[in-house]
C-alpha cells in the first residue's frame, strides 16, 4: 500500500482546506518545493499534488510551484486540479508528472478520459469526489446526480491506473476516512482504489491497510501529517508490511 503525502497548492502556497472550501485554508508551507523535499527525506515514495486554484479555474494556475516540486524531488508525483483536455495532460506528463488526476472532465467527457488512457497507459487516475454518494465537480463547488460507483464503472476497461476516491465532507476535517464507502467502491470495480479525505491518525492507516485485499492500493494523507498526528516511520512500515 502506498501512502501519498498531499501538497495542496493555493496562491503558490502549500495549504490544507476544510471540506474543500477555499476560504477555509491554512497555510502550512510557503515553499511547496521545500515541502516536497521534506516528504522525500521522510521516506515517502510518491507525492500527491492538487492545484486548488486550477480546480476552480478549469485550467492550470499554480504552474511554477508544481514545476519546482518536480525539479526538487527524485520520487514520482501525481497531479490533479484544472486538467481538462489532452493538451494539458500531455503538457504535465512532459513536464515530469508521473500520473495526472482527472476529476471534473471524467464526468463531463468520459470519452476524453478513455482516449487519454489509450495514449498514456497507467498514467491516468480518475478522481471520484463524493458528496453524499454523488459526484462533486468544479473544485467540489457543484454536485451532480451521478453516483460515485456509476462514474467509476465507466472506466473499468479503459486502462485507468487508479481511482482516487475522496469523501468531500471529511476532507481536511480529521474525522476519519470513509472506510465503508471506499470498501464498497473498491469491491465494485476492477480498478485499484486510493482512499482520501479525513485521515486523522495511525488507526486510519491501519484500518485502510486491513482492507487492502478489497482492492485499496493507497491512501492520501494531508492535515494529519502537517499537524504531526502520525508517526511517519510507523505509518510507512505499516504500509510496506
Amino acid at each position: 500500500m502506498i501512502i501519498f503525502p498531499a501538497i495542496d497548492l493555493k496562491d503558490g502556497n502549500c495549504v490544507r482546506l476544510e471540506k474543500g472550501e477555499m476560504d477555509r485554508a491554512t497555510i502550512f508551507n510557503e515553499s511547496p518545493a521545500a515541502q516536497g523535499q521534506k516528504f522525500e527525506k521522510q521516506g515517502f515514495k510518491w507525492i500527491h499534488i492538487v492545484d486548488l486554484n486550477g480546480a476552480f479555474a478549469g485550467k492550470p494556475v499554480n504552474i511554477e510551484p508544481v514545476r519546482e516540486i518536480i525539479k526538487s524531488v527524485n520520487i514520482p508525483v501525481q497531479l490533479g486540479g484544472g486538467i481538462r483536455d489532452l493538451a494539458t495532460i500531455e503538457q504535465w506528463l512532459l513536464a515530469g508528472v508521473s500520473r495526472v488526476i482527472l476529476g471534473t472532465i471524467a464526468l463531463r467527457n468520459p470519452e476524453l478520459v478513455k482516449e487519454a488512457c489509450s495514449l498514456y497507459p497507467d498514467q491516468i487516475v480518475v478522481g471520484v469526489d463524493g458528496k453524499g454518494g454523488k459526484i462533486a465537480v468544479e473544485g467540489w463547488a457543484e454536485t451532480s446526480e451521478v453516483s460515485v460507483i456509476e462514474l467509476a464503472k465507466q472506466f473499468e476497461d479503459a486502462g485507468v491506473a487508479a481511482i482516487l476516491y475522496t469523501d468531500v465532507a471529511r476532507d481536511g476535517m480529521l474525522g476519519g476516512v470513509d472506510l465503508s464507502g471506499t470498501k464498497i467502491l473498491a469491491e465494485s470495480v476492477n480498478i485499484p482504489v486510493i482512499a482520501s479525505g479525513g485521515v486523522a491518525g495511525i488507526e486510519d492507516i491501519k484500518a485502510i491497510k486491513a482492507l487492502e485485499n478489497t482492492g485499496i492500493c493507497g491512501v492520501v494523507v494531508g492535515r494529519a501529517l502537517y499537524d504531526g498526528r502520525i508517526n511517519i516511520e510507523e505509518a510507512l512500515e505499516l504500509a510496506r508490511s
